[in-house]
């Protein structure tokens, strides 16, 4: 009981870290809130500063390619142990890892957004199997809820084709000059659908407990150490 009337007292006073600070939601893993650092219509790519929670520009997109949906990430989860040991028991490949980061998510909607930076909730379908230089990194492709295109699809066979062909092409392309002749380091092995979406999800999340612990541990350590500060 003190411990949620702590938490709701710290709510008021600071903004939450979007990765730490704000939970992915009730409804996990069929309904997400997720985080958005960039749009389609943007020609610089902005990516969360982890240890400040700002958003920040990590670079200028360098080619003409954008990405071609809402894409950010799910908060409180993490692409570690869990999430590699999953890649590499679906794809067969060994020494697969996780990239440390929180797990993406691409998000489809028919509504045009002028910035990142906020949060929206939404539905997995499926996502990308994809590998960046040995390591895990999955993208989940989900709908925003409600949204009148594409908030009815349910599993990422009722997708058109085109759609997840122009992601993978982002993704496939978006580290590679065009003409490059250097081998890829990104690499695509499968799209998978809406039920092992929900399990990269649900491993995420535990990725993040192991590794940041739960959200009421943290909070009783803080409690703690305020209480220490003031002896």
């Amino acid at each position: 009981m003190v411990d949620d009337e702590f938490s709701r007292l710290l709510s008021t006073l600071f903004k939450s870290h979007p990765w730490h600070g704000v939970s992915p939601g009730d409804g996990v893993p069929d309904l997400v809130r997720s985080y958005i650092e960039i749009v389609p219509s943007s020609p610089v790519k902005l990516e969360l500063d982890k240890s400040t929670g700002h958003l920040h520009v990590d670079r200028p997109q360098r080619f003409s390619s954008m990405c071609p949906t809402l894409y950010g990430f799910v908060p409180q989860t993490y692409c570690g142990e869990s999430v590699a040991d999953f890649c590499a028991q679906s794809t067969g490949r060994k020494r697969i890892r996780g990239d440390g980061d929180p797990l993406d998510i691409c998000i489809l909607s028919d509504r045009d957004f002028a910035h990142g930076d906020l949060l929206v909730m939404a539905r997995p379908i499926g996502g990308l199997r994809m590998i960046d230089r040995g390591q895990a990194d999955d993208k989940i492709v989900a709908v925003l809820d409600q949204d009148v295109a594409y908030g009815g699809l349910t599993d990422i066979d009722d997708c058109p084709e085109a759609i997840i062909t122009r992601i993978k092409h982002y993704f496939l392309s978006y580290k590679s000059p065009p003409g490059s002749r250097s081998s890829r380091v990104v690499r695509i092995d499968s799209v998978y659908g809406r039920s092992e979406a929900h399990e990269v999800i649900r491993r995420s999340l535990k990725d993040y407990v192991d590794n940041f612990g739960t959200a009421e541990a943290k909070l009783s350590r803080l409690r703690q150490l305020l209480v220490q500060s003031v002896k």
